[in-house]
């Protein structure tokens, strides 16, 4: 046998380790001798006559190895004539890829799993041609998001979906997410309006390239970008070349913006090399020399946007509605201090959170506890803050890991956008998926529209729903176009913990699985390199782990091609290794140097 011939080329090396380190280092040789073949063919017939598949022999080869011979002796003769493999074993794999498919279409010819890519706004327009060259990279789906844009949005994106399909030759599928019930932090209250001037500064806090501002004409409506100031028209008019404008700012600092020339409209550009925080109304006294020549204010600037800032310790209040909500307000000038506060608009959260419960904001980096809950208002303490210190901001999420909602996951504006999803879909997905009887609404309203083949998709997204998955994967059994699960791993870690999440999707994919239901990978995967052109280690591991499912979302970003691009080499490399739980065993390269006395190959071929 292969595997003792090579420990007995071996045989003097064994005698120069440790009597402790012997039996790996001869476990090791018998693991190269046996990897130096694909064993993919045998593992297929072993496991359909039901024995070991060897798929978990590394630290006990010929343990495993003698197990299957005394097991395949035991049917020796009629035995193992009889033993004709079972069709059973093959039926589960089967169904699974033909709901796959059914679901999410065809697999590439290289690899199992597909890719599916959240579409930009900018898609409805495509300039660029990112559609052609996202097929051509590899992607298999498409995502359009409901929470973003309209209808008349979603349909130039096709459009141009369908002319890039032309153009390249490759199919692609449309799937459309429904949004459900935003649990999100209303508006705030407009913070102050302020202009801040900053110079670029090396580690030593030496100026290297000073501020800039292009003075403009005041004008009722408060002016646009960062670079501009308005200033009283009066004012501007006398301004010249290496003039100097002195100010107080907002803290009393004494600066001077130095005029160093004009752009191209003729609106006079200033410099300053000391940070300067600016607001309306303040005095500017233009000085030509050693004399002042004129003076005038700052005009109207655009208020910033709203925060609440936090630490551990701190009372914020939750109401209910739409009121734009504020930071702290100490007590002054004989009015009462007023907690900070913010609003949600689904109200259902009301009713249902007790004190005890958390609420997590902003994906789980300011975490609080209920102290007291009415109608309307909600007392949260402030009981974590990444960081020590935070800022909330609206249109931030909010989790309840703790609470129940009794709350539809079709809302009224769902069930406007499933007309068009059902339409022009091949796949809808819904979101905050926490009952059956969430499924069977959506189930319903799609017979309603004569679109009961269209799949659907359920985002698991909440503890609850994760908790409720065997009871949604019965229920989404019945719908007659069949379902796939998308596991949501960014809200449901901040449900969950992140401490359990990769238990939890671990368990998602055993229970789909096991219900022949096929799986989205989804939520930041390849995010580094989809946003900033650079992968992390981590992530590459995580892109790796997606193999595992059926199809794999990325979300938008400027390196997007590229993502799509990597993610399809480190599936098509790991669908030789890796089915579900099962490790193949295809030849190893690395086997060969030890195997056949050669050189290490090349990494490519590991």
């Amino acid at each position: 046998m292969a595997a003792w011939a090579l420990e007995e080329r071996h045989h003097a090396e064994l005698e120069l380790c440790p009597p402790e380190a012997r039996d790996g280092v001869r476990n090791l040789l018998h693991y190269l001798a046996l990897r130096h073949h694909d064993l993919r063919p045998l593992q297929r017939d072993l496991g359909r006559l039901g024995l070991s598949s060897l798929g978990r022999m590394e630290a006990h080869v010929m343990a495993s190895l003698d197990a299957v011979a005394r097991a395949l002796a035991a049917l020796d003769g009629e035995g193992l004539a009889a033993a004709l493999p079972d069709p059973r074993f093959d039926l589960g794999d089967a169904r699974l890829a033909e709901q796959a498919r059914r679901v999410l279409g065809e697999a590439p010819p290289d690899r199992a799993t597909r890719i599916m890519v959240t579409l930009p706004s900018t898609a409805a327009d495509d300039h660029d041609r990112i559609l052609e060259e996202l097929l051509e990279a590899g992607m298999d789906l498409v995502r359009i998001n409901s929470a973003h844009d309209d209808p008349r949005v979603w349909e130039r994106m096709l459009a141009r979906l369908d002319a890039a399909r032309a153009a390249t030759g490759r199919s692609c599928r449309v799937s459309i997410d429904l949004a459900g019930p935003k649990l999100r932090t209303g508006p705030l209250e407009p913070g102050h309006a302020v202009r801040r001037l900053q110079p670029r500064r090396d580690v030593l806090g030496q100026v290297l390239e000073p501020a800039r501002v292009r003075l403009v004409a005041s004008t009722p409506v408060p002016t646009g970008g960062e670079d501009v100031l308005p200033v009283d028209r009066r004012l501007l008019r006398r301004i010249r070349v290496d003039d100097v404008i002195e100010l107080v700012d907002a803290r009393g600092r004494r600066r001077r913006l130095v005029v160093t020339g004009r752009s191209l409209e003729g609106d006079p550009i200033c410099s300053i090399d000391r940070t300067a925080y600016l607001v309306p109304g303040a005095v500017l006294s233009l000085r030509r020399g050693r004399r002042q020549v004129a003076e005038g204010e700052i005009g109207p600037l655009p208020a910033r946007a709203g925060v609440i800032s936090l630490r551990p310790g701190d009372r914020l209040d939750l109401v209910a509605g739409t009121a734009p909500g504020h930071d702290r307000q100490p007590a002054f000038g004989g009015l009462p201090e007023r907690h900070a506060t913010v609003s949600c608009s689904v109200t259902g959260l009301f009713a249902a959170i007790r004190p005890g419960h958390r609420v997590l904001f902003d994906d789980g980096l300011i975490g609080t506890v209920v102290r007291s809950a009415q109608a309307d208002r909600i007392g949260l303490e402030v009981v974590h803050c990444a960081g020590g210190a935070a800022r909330l901001r609206a249109e931030k999420g909010i989790n309840l890991p703790d609470t129940v909602l009794e709350h539809p996951a079709l809302g009224v504006d769902d069930r406007e956008y499933l007309r068009f999803a059902a339409q022009r879909a091949d796949l809808v997905s819904a979101s905050f998926i926490q009952r059956p009887a969430d499924v069977d609404a959506l189930s319903e309203a799609l017979r309603e529209l004569e679109c009961a083949h269209v799949p659907i998709a359920l985002k698991i997204e909440t503890a609850t729903g994760f908790a409720q998955l065997p009871e949604l994967l019965l229920a989404g059994s019945k719908h007659p176009g069949g379902i796939a699960v998308m596991v949501a791993r960014g809200d449901l870690a901040v449900e969950v913990g992140f401490d359990r999440l990769a238990e939890v999707q671990e368990e998602i994919l055993w229970l789909c699985e096991a219900a022949h239901v096929p799986v989205i990978w989804a939520t930041q995967v390849l995010d580094g390199l989809a946003r900033d052109g650079q992968p992390s280690r981590a992530e590459v591991t995580d892109a790796a782990m997606g193999g595992r499912a059926e199809c794999v979302m990325l979300n938008k970003g400027p390196y997007i091609a590229d993502a799509v691009r990597f993610l399809a080499h480190v599936l098509v490399r790991m669908d030789a290794h890796q089915y579900k739980k099962s490790s193949l065993l295809r030849a190893l390269s690395v086997s060969r140097s030890t195997g056949e006395g050669g050189s290490p190959a090349p990494l490519p071929g590991v």
